[in-house]
Formats: structure tokens, sequence, C-alpha cells
């Protein structure tokens, strides 16, 4: 037990360029405070002490702004940074090596019993404010963006950004860690497509005013065709994408 409590310190200094000397950091984190605390109510919920359990989880809840049920399974070397309004749910299970940020839930979209929130694999990567949602699988080195909503499973190595989250092109490179769960390539796949239909529309444009230009040489009327291509803003779209 106490081998973990120095790894979850020596991970503290390992992820936050902030925190400076061993007693700032066991007096001043809530992050770690909240796991001391999960490792004892896990304990007396394992040995059937339901009540004690949850008594102690809602004690570090009051005192840190973490609410870690007593039932979710954590793994080694586990770090919340700031930590306030995170909430992880009963079935959740933590590899190694993960960080959560503030606002961060792992939560369950069900009120059938059983498995019904995430499992997030080692070394995963959760930005501010996401959601992760379900029993779903986030996999090894995975990283979610900040105010994420994921709803399916995220490949091992994957970047996941967006309401719902959508896979990054980034995806499946081990860029190491990177806080806030933030990639090198933060484009919205979506908003890529829809540029890319903008460009083609442009391209169909000007062919189509090309091929009035010669009608209207043929002494063809096309003052209707082009009073109807004018009332079309071109730039509507790229104001709603941007």
């Amino acid at each position: 037990m106490f081998d973990g409590i120095r790894e979850d310190i020596k991970s503290v200094f390992d992820r936050d360029p902030a925190a400076r000397t061993t007693f700032e950091v066991v007096t001043c984190y809530p992050g770690l405070h909240a796991r001391l605390f999960h490792r004892l109510a896990h304990f007396l919920w394992q040995s059937n002490f339901k009540w004690l359990a949850r008594f102690v989880s809602h004690i570090a809840r009051g005192l840190t702004g973490i609410e870690i049920h007593p039932g979710a399974t954590i793994g080694r070397r586990f770090f919340i940074d700031h930590g306030m309004g995170v909430v992880i749910g009963e079935t959740a299970e933590i590899g190694d090596d993960v960080t959560l940020y503030h606002g961060v839930t792992l939560g369950g979209t069900s009120w059938k019993e059983g498995k019904r929130h995430p499992t997030l694999g080692n070394g995963v990567v959760v930005g501010a404010g996401a959601k992760i949602l379900g029993p779903i699988h986030v996999g090894d080195n995975a990283k979610i963006g900040s105010n994420a909503v994921v709803v399916k499973d995220v490949p091992a190595g994957a970047t996941a950004a967006g309401i719902p989250a959508r896979i990054l092109d980034e995806a499946k490179k081990d860029s190491g860690f990177n806080a806030y769960g933030v990639g090198r390539d933060q484009n919205d796949p979506l908003s890529k497509a829809i540029h890319g239909l903008l460009g083609h529309s442009v391209i169909v444009d000007q062919r189509i005013n090309r091929i009035l230009d010669q009608l209207e040489k043929l002494g063809v009327s096309v003052e209707e065709e082009r009073a109807t291509a004018d009332k079309f803003d071109p730039n509507y779209l790229n104001k709603i994408v941007d």
C-alpha cells in the first residue's frame, strides 16, 4: 500500500511541473487526497462494508470536489490534475498511468445492473470537461480532447475530440504525454469534409458560369439562371463552419 502511495506522489512530479516539494503535494493536491480516500473506500467496499465505503467516499467528495465510487477499479500511478468536478462511476475500470483533468466524467448510460461505466486502458489522458459514457473501452495511450463526449470505443493510441467524439487524423500515432489531451492535429474531420465540399462547389460554379457564357454567345437568354446563382452567398457556409 505504501509503495502505491509513493508511486502516486512521484506521478504528480512526473506530470505537473508546478509541483515543487513532497510536502506541498501531500498537503495541497486534492487529486492525491481523493486517491488516498478511494484506496480506503475500495478496501471497505470489497470487504462488504458497503455503507461505510460510501460514507468515506462521500466525505472525500466534500473535501476534494472529486467523486469516486468505492466500487471503481483504479490502477497504479493514477493522477487527477486540479480535480474539481471529476466523477467516476461504480463499474469504471482505470488502468495504470492514467491522467484525468478537472470536470471529467466516467459515467453510465443505463440503469441496469452490471457493467455500466467505461474502461480506460494504460496511459490514457482525458482532457478537462470530457465525458466518457457507457460501458465502452478506451485503448492504451489514447487521448480524449477537452470537452469531448465519447460514446463509442476509442482505439489504442488514437486521439478523440468533438461532440460526439470522432477520431482525429493523428489516430494511432504515439506522441507521448500531452497536457489536456490536445494532439498536434485537432482539425475536426467533419469540418474538413465540409471545406472539401465547398471547394468542389466553387469548381462546379466556375464550370456552370463558363457554360452560361458560351450559351450567351449562342444567343440563348440565361438571365434567370444568373439571377438564381447571384442570390447564393458563397461565403455563407464558410461562416457556419468557422
